[in-house]
């Protein structure tokens, strides 16, 4: 565990201390208004050298990161996030989720998985990691083919 970690707040932005309270009240900002999730207030909480990776892309530095995120908000015509449980170890948030999102054309596809948020010594995000299993919860909504994705996985991964 890191002892080291100081606070990062910014009174001046009024940003405040990342903790499991701020972050579940920031990260509901962000996804559960009607419409395109909006990332803009929780920005300034990453660092400029943020990695960030989920199962089909490494993303560094906050440019990147940032690019990543208003792409997936072009393409999104709703995305709903639901906080199951969070949990804070030194500098390291952990999150449970159910992450719905809705497409043009297709029906909302909901996906869980789960987030790691490293904090940096300052207290902003350094690194996260976002794990899910996103063809299994994709194809969970497809008639015929889950079952077929399903036994394939089975057979072959046990």
């Amino acid at each position: 565990m890191n002892e080291t970690i100081k606070p990062y707040s910014d009174h001046e932005n009024n940003l405040r201390v990342l903790n499991v309270e701020s972050v579940l009240e920031l990260w509901s900002q962000t996804y559960n208004t009607k419409g395109k999730p909006d990332w803009s207030h929780i920005y300034p909480y990453y660092h400029d050298d943020i990695v960030f990776q989920d199962s089909i892309q490494r993303i560094e530095g906050k440019t990147e990161f940032i690019a990543m995120c208003e792409r997936l908000t072009e393409r999104c015509q709703e995305l709903h996030m639901d906080i199951h449980s969070i949990s804070q170890s030194g500098n390291f948030i952990i999150m449970d989720w159910t992450m719905t999102m809705s497409f043009n054309k297709y029906p909302s596809t909901p996906m869980y998985g789960a987030t790691k948020l490293t904090l940096h010594e300052d207290g902003r995000i350094i690194g996260q990691r976002d794990y899910y299993d996103l063809w299994g919860d994709i194809f969970n909504g497809i008639p015929y083919f889950k079952k077929t994705y399903r036994k394939f996985m089975r057979k072959k991964f046990g």
